[in-house]
């Protein structure tokens, strides 16, 4: 896998790409020297945890036959000062599915997920725990 990153302008915008031409773009935020182009480093992490469990709750479903007619997610992460970094401490999400789907299947869906396939969960397991809930027809599992 690889990523190349190019600079945009003359602060912090850049444009990722990887190997397949898929564009990203990163900046910051204006109160810390950016323009506000792109989401940030730390936003890209929330969104990889949330792409990489929804590719696999989906996958499961799809696999045990499970019509999703709606799917949404919603991540939240606690940063943390360590020296002069924030790292996430906790991160919280919360997925929104509907559908004539089995509550058994969903929430099962969502613990694999977790604790057996999302790569990037993994990555930040050593340092962040992460709390997941599921919603299925407006009814918390």
């Amino acid at each position: 896998m690889k990523i190349t990153l190019d600079r945009v302008n003359d602060n912090f915008h850049f444009e990722l790409k990887n190997e397949r031409g898929h564009i990203v773009n990163v900046d910051s935020r204006p109160e810390f020297g950016g323009d506000n182009m792109g989401a940030s480093p730390m936003e890209l992490v929330l969104m990889g945890v949330a792409g990489c469990s929804a590719i696999d709750m989906i996958s499961i479903l799809k696999k045990q036959r499970q019509e999703i007619t709606s799917f949404k997610a919603e991540v939240e992460g606690e940063r943390v000062q360590v020296g002069e970094a924030k790292p996430f401490k906790d991160i919280h999400i919360v997925f929104y599915l509907e559908g004539p789907i089995n509550e058994e299947k969903a929430a099962r869906a969502a613990q694999l997920s977790f604790e057996k396939y999302c790569s990037v969960s993994k990555t930040l397991e050593p340092n962040a725990t992460i709390h997941y809930k599921v919603v299925l027809n407006n009814k918390s599992l």
